[in-house]
């Protein structure tokens, strides 16, 4: 069979997600691009991210290995296309199976916006799915990142 059958689209899916976080934006735009601070506030609640690599640049590598509560492992692995900093992170992902079959492949657009000395994230995520595990993925991406951003808001908004 071939790669292109195998890719089938089965679903795809749009979110745009904005919060203000009591943080300079510096400090929150750091969260997105150093390793050790994205692994804290990356996925959902209840999840950890033993595996966290960002390159902040155009062409980078990321990879985050997200554990689930149950202890499963969700590869996630991508590009950075555009970094202006402190304004905006552009990159793509794909979410794998064990196996590094691709789930999903998602664009991702956060900007970075300061208001008053806060600031306001906004993450536009589009995204395609791959595989029967997809559509479910895709359900929950509202969730998924609004959770991550109420764990960044946490992180950020505490004094370091």
């Amino acid at each position: 069979m071939s790669e292109l059958i195998e890719r089938t689209l089965t679903a795809e899916r749009s979110v745009t997600i904005t919060r203000v976080i009591a943080a300079p934006r510096d400090k929150v735009f750091k969260a997105w691009t150093d390793p050790k601070l994205l692994a804290q506030w990356w996925g959902p609640h209840h999840f950890d991210n033993p595996r966290c690599e960002i390159e902040a640049r155009p062409g980078g590598r990321i990879h985050i290995d997200m554990r689930g509560p149950n202890g499963a492992i969700h590869p996630m692995s991508g590009t950075v296309h555009e970094v202006k900093a402190p304004e905006r992170l552009v990159f793509t992902a794909v979410a794998e199976d064990e196996d590094g079959n691709p789930h999903l492949e998602s664009y991702t657009e956060v900007t970075f916006e300061d208001v008053g000395g806060k600031t306001k994230v906004t993450v536009v995520a589009k995204a395609k799915g791959f595989s029967p595990a997809a559509p479910q993925m895709l359900g929950g991406m509202e969730a998924g990142w609004t959770q991550s951003l109420e764990k960044l808001d946490a992180l950020a908004s505490h004094p370091a």
